[in-house]
C-alpha cells in the first residue's frame, strides 16, 4: 500500500478496505503502515507513535480480527517507557497479542527510534508457527536463522524497502532455512526534510525452496492471497542423505577468535 504520511485514520481505513477484499487466516501489512516512514524530528514521531495494544491502530485491527475471525501482523511506531520502537505486532480474533521490536535500525531510524530490546520469539497460530521481523532485519541472516531454529514455519516481514536486493535475498532466506517468508512492502515516494526515499514495492510470498509464489508490482496498491502447506516447512531434508538441521556443524561456527 501507499501510506499517506501522518494520516493514521485514512491509512487504517485503506488497509481495512484492502483486507476486506477476501477473508484469509492471516494478513501481513507493511512496516509503519499507519503513519508513513519519513519522520523529521523526535517530536513528530512522538506525536504519531502509539502505545502497543491499547493504541488506536491496535484496537482498530483487533476489531477487524474479531469481526472476520482472522489475524493481522502490522508495523507501527510503538511508544514505550524507554522511548519509541519501530515495532510490529500480531493480533488475532481471540485478542492474542505478540510484539516484536525491530533489532536493526536503518539510516535515520537511528536518530529517532531506539533498537529492539526483546529476544526473538516464535508463537503458534492455527497450528502454524510464526516468527516476525521488520524491514532491515533481512540483511542479517542471523534473524531468520534464529526464528527458524526456534521452529518458525513462516517468517512475516513488514517492510518499507528502499534497496532492491531484499526481495531476491528473501528467496535465499527461505531456501537456507526451508521456511515460507512473507514480505509486505510499501510503494510510492516520501520526500520530507533533507531526505527522500522511493520504496521498491514488490511485496512477495516465497515457499520453502525459494520459489516466489507471488510478487506484487513496484507501483500499484494491491493485495494477494495464497494457500500454503506448513508441513513443507517442517521437512528439512534436501535429499535422502542431507537434512539442513542435522547436518549443521555448530562446533565449527564459533566467532572469529573465540576459543
Amino acid at each position: 500500500m501507499y501510506p499517506e504520511f501522518g494520516r493514521i485514520k485514512n491509512n487504517i481505513e485503506k488497509a481495512l478496505s484492502m483486507m476486506s477484499e477476501k477473508q484469509v487466516e492471516l494478513y501481513v501489512l507493511p512496516e509503519l503502515f499507519n503513519t508513513g516512514y519519513m519522520f523529521i524530528s523526535p517530536t513528530e514521531l512522538a506525536e504519531l507513535a502509539e502505545i502497543a495494544k491499547d493504541g488506536h491502530t491496535c484496537q482498530s485491527l483487533l476489531n477487524f480480527a474479531k469481526k472476520s475471525g482472522t489475524a493481522v501482523i502490522f508495523g507501527f511506531a510503538e511508544k514505550a517507557a524507554k522511548g519509541i520502537f519501530n515495532s510490529c505486532a500480531f493480533i488475532d480474533s481471540n485478542g492474542n497479542f505478540k510484539l516484536y521490536r525491530k533489532l536493526h535500525l536503518f539510516y535515520n531510524e537511528k536518530r529517532y527510534f531506539i533498537p529492539g530490546n526483546q529476544p526473538l520469539e516464535v508463537f503458534e497460530y492455527r497450528n502454524a508457527k510464526i516468527g516476525m521481523m521488520v524491514c532491515f532485519d533481512w540483511i542479517f541472516p542471523e534473524v531468520t536463522r534464529c526464528l527458524a531454529l526456534l521452529g518458525a514455519d513462516i517468517v512475516c516481514h513488514p517492510a518499507n524497502l528502499v534497496m532492491h536486493y531484499c526481495q531476491e535475498t528473501m528467496k535465499a532466506r527461505s531456501i537456507e532455512n526451508h521456511i515460507f517468508t512473507v514480505t509486505a512492502n510499501r510503494i510510492g515516494e516520501e520526500n520530507r526534510g533533507e531526505n527522500g526515499f522511493k520504496f521498491t514495492g514488490k511485496s512477495q510470498i516465497t515457499d520453502c525452496k525459494g520459489n516466489v509464489i507471488y510478487r506484487a508490482s513496484e507501483d500499484k496498491e494491491e493485495s494477494y492471497f495464497a494457500d500454503i502447506n506448513i508441513e513443507e516447512a517442517r521437512d528439512k531434508n534436501i535429499n535422502g542423505l542431507n537434512d539442513i538441521w542435522q547436518d549443521r556443524r555448530t562446533e565449527y561456527y564459533k566467532r572469529l577468535g573465540e576459543k
